[in-house]
């Protein structure tokens, strides 16, 4: 009984992929979309002939704000990753990525996240513009694709990826996360990846624009939990987790911080 009851939560759960659930936000009232349009020249030469055509593109990247004031949305129009999600938490963490490095390099900027068709930049804190970060980013990722360079040097790790070694409960959390919330957190420049199940608790780590958001605790209780905790019986409450690497990193981010205010 308990598994044919499985079986029909995950056709429902497959059935309505689609229909992506919205969670509960701080009513900012300052979604916006702005268009940065930038052309460049492709030179190709006709075998045998020795004539050049110039063969002109554009590449319009579009801005949107995120729940969370420090992150900023950068569509370009085209795949970034195209599957799955990377995250940059730290300058040292980009070396697979010359994209990424790049707007570390702009003064401001605290982390870096790449979605499948968008890349989402993160600020240090609310007292620093927007205004230079958004142009000098526009103008890095622009340069990026002109030069037709991979997005990444190596594999893009699936954290939350089905293993064989998951029990139904774990496989029921996941299948969850991946057609109901996630697409729903990536809408908003951010992801969901799944840590682990322990005792009734999932874990759950928030990247891109849900790291230190202030509506994150929000999207956990009123959206994530109430939604696992319908669906899976099993499921008592939702915990954030980091990363041993990120706790490191933020102690260092904070000391920087600290040493330049003195």
């Amino acid at each position: 009984m308990a598994a044919h009851m499985r079986w029909g939560l995950r056709q429902l759960l497959r059935a309505r992929k689609t229909a992506h659930f919205r969670f509960q936000e701080n009513n900012r009232g300052s979604y916006h979309s702005q268009c940065s349009t930038q052309s460049f020249r492709k030179a190709q030469t006709r075998p045998g002939t020795g004539t050049t055509n110039f063969s002109i593109r554009h590449l319009s990247i579009q801005t949107q704000d995120t729940p969370n004031p420090r992150s900023l949305k950068f569509l370009p129009g085209k795949p970034v990753l195209g599957s799955g999600t990377l995250d940059f938490p730290s300058p040292s963490s980009a070396e697979c990525s010359s994209l990424a490095r790049d707007l570390f390099e702009i003064e401001g900027v605290k982390s870096v996240f790449f979605g499948p068709d968008f890349i989402t930049v993160t600020k240090t804190d609310e007292d620093v513009e927007w205004t230079d970060i958004k142009r000098h980013a526009l103008e890095a990722i622009t340069k990026f694709f002109e030069s037709g360079d991979p997005i990444t040097t190596g594999a893009v790790p699936h954290e939350s990826s089905h293993s064989e070694d998951d029990d139904d409960i774990v496989s029921m959390i996941k299948e969850l996360l991946d057609t109901r919330i996630r697409p729903t957190v990536q809408e908003d420049g951010g992801d969901v990846i799944f840590k682990g199940f322990e005792e009734g608790t999932v874990k759950l780590k928030l990247v891109g624009s849900c790291t230190g958001c202030p509506s994150s605790t929000v999207t956990l209780r009123n959206g994530i939990q109430n939604m696992m905790q319908f669906y899976i019986p099993e499921v008592d409450n939702v915990e954030q987790v980091e990363d041993e690497v990120d706790e490191i990193n933020a102690k260092v981010f904070s000391e920087l911080e600290r040493k330049l205010q003195d």
